[in-house]
Parts: structure tokens; C-alpha cells; sequence
């Protein structure tokens, strides 16, 4: 079922969500975004959400392969966040 992709309200949903503060930030998600929005997965969305959580400088530190998933947030450090952040890492 994590497979299953998602919805367009979902990706609606999910684009507003990964709204940031920080421009760099905003230029890597949109460059995601066009990149893989068509094959998004629910595991998928769900890693992405997570990563939304972290503050904009731990998240540009994990786009720019800084600092390593599990020392930013070790409570994040599993499949699904690691599958999008290498897809994220992608688009750099």
C-alpha cells in the first residue's frame, strides 16, 4: 500500500506543506517536486513530510550533504526519509 501513489489533493497537500523559509531550500523541493511529483509514492510522501519537520538549516545541511541523516536527527534516520533525501540530493 506504501507504494500506491499518491493523489493530486495529496500532492496539493504536500507542496504546501514543504513551503520554507529559507530560498535555497524552496529551490531544491521545487526542483524535486517537477522532477518526481508524477511518481510519488505514499512511503514517498510520507518521508517527505518528516523531513519537513527538521529547522531550514538542518534540512539545507541534509541537502548539501553536510551532516549525515542520523547525526541531524537520528529519530529520522529509516528507509523512507533516506529514499527521499537521496532523491532530493538528486536534483542539487
Amino acid at each position: 500500500m506504501d507504494n500506491e501513489l499518491i493523489d493530486e489533493r495529496t500532492l496539493s497537500k504536500l507542496k504546501w506543506r514543504c513551503r520554507r523559509g529559507l530560498l535555497e531550500n524552496d529551490l531544491f523541493i521545487e526542483r524535486f517536486f517537477n522532477k518526481f511529483e508524477s511518481t510519488l509514492t505514499l512511503a514517498q510522501a510520507q518521508g517527505l513530510t518528516a523531513l519537513m519537520d527538521l529547522s531550514d538549516n538542518d534540512l539545507l545541511d541534509l541537502h548539501l550533504g553536510r551532516k549525515p541523516l542520523a547525526e541531524v536527527s537520528p529519530e529520522l534516520n529509516r528507509a523512507d526519509v533516506q529514499e527521499v533525501l537521496d532523491m532530493l540530493r538528486e536534483t542539487c
